[in-house]
C-alpha cells in the first residue's frame, strides 16, 4: 500500500487508479496548462475560454498550487497536437508530466457521506483532502514513486481510518453513525436558518 512520506497509509495501491480527470483538462479536450506555458511566446498565455465547465462544477486549474513550471518543450508538443490532451492517444494519466488531480469535496470517496456546508458558521467540514499521492517535479512516471498529485475527497471519519492503516479507500462501506449524526445536525440547523426565519430576523430587523 502507498504512504504519504510520513509513513501513514494512504489506502491504495495505485493511486492512478483512483485518480480523476485532470484538473488542466478543459472541457473540449485541450490541455490548459500548456495553453498557459506557451513556449512560443515565452509568457504565460491567458486560459482558454473555450470548454469551461459550469458554475458548480470541477473547479479550474489552481497555479497557487505548486506546480511543474513552465515548459517550453511540453507547451510545444502539446501546440503541434492542437493542445489536445496527452491521454487523447494512447497515454494514460500517468504519462503525464504535468497532471494533477484534486478534488471537488462534495463526496466522502469511500462511505458516501456527502458535505453540508453551513453559510454563516465557520465549523470544521465533514469532508476533508486526502492525498493519494503527493507528487514531485513532476516527469517521472514511475508508478512506485507517483510524481503527480492526486487527491480525493474522505469525511474526516473514513479520513482517521485511512491513516491509521485499517481502512481502504475501495471499501464497501456506509457512513458511521456519528457521521450521520453530524450530518443530519447540519441539515436540521440548515432548515432552521433558512427555511423558519427571514433574513430580516435574522438580522434582528422587523422587516417593515
Amino acid at each position: 500500500m502507498e504512504r504519504t512520506p510520513t509513513g501513514t497509509p494512504v489506502g491504495v495501491d495505485d493511486p492512478y487508479a483512483h485518480a480523476d480527470r485532470c484538473d488542466h483538462l478543459t472541457g473540449d479536450g485541450r490541455c490548459r496548462f500548456a495553453l498557459e506555458h506557451d513556449g512560443d511566446s515565452g509568457k504565460r498565455r491567458p486560459p482558454s475560454s473555450e470548454g469551461h465547465s459550469p458554475s458548480g462544477s470541477r473547479p479550474e486549474a489552481d497555479d497557487s498550487r505548486p506546480s511543474a513550471g513552465d515548459d517550453p518543450a511540453f507547451a510545444a508538443a502539446r501546440r503541434a497536437d492542437g493542445y489536445d490532451c496527452v491521454v487523447a492517444g494512447d497515454a494514460d494519466w500517468a504519462d503525464c508530466p504535468h497532471y494533477r488531480s484534486t478534488t471537488d469535496g462534495r463526496e466522502c470517496r469511500r462511505c458516501g457521506l456527502d458535505e453540508v456546508r453551513m453559510a454563516h458558521e465557520d465549523a470544521r467540514p465533514l469532508l476533508e483532502e486526502h492525498h493519494l499521492s503527493y507528487g514531485g517535479s513532476g516527469g517521472d512516471d514511475d508508478r512506485d514513486d507517483p510524481a503527480h498529485e492526486i487527491t480525493v475527497a474522505l469525511c474526516r471519519w473514513c479520513h482517521a481510518k485511512v491513516h491509521a492503516g485499517w481502512a481502504r479507500i475501495d471499501d464497501d462501506v456506509n457512513p458511521d453513525t456519528e457521521a450521520l449524526a453530524a450530518r443530519e445536525e447540519r441539515r436540521s440547523k440548515e432548515q432552521a436558518e433558512f427555511g423558519f426565519r427571514t433574513a430580516a430576523e435574522r438580522d434582528g430587523r422587523d422587516g417593515r
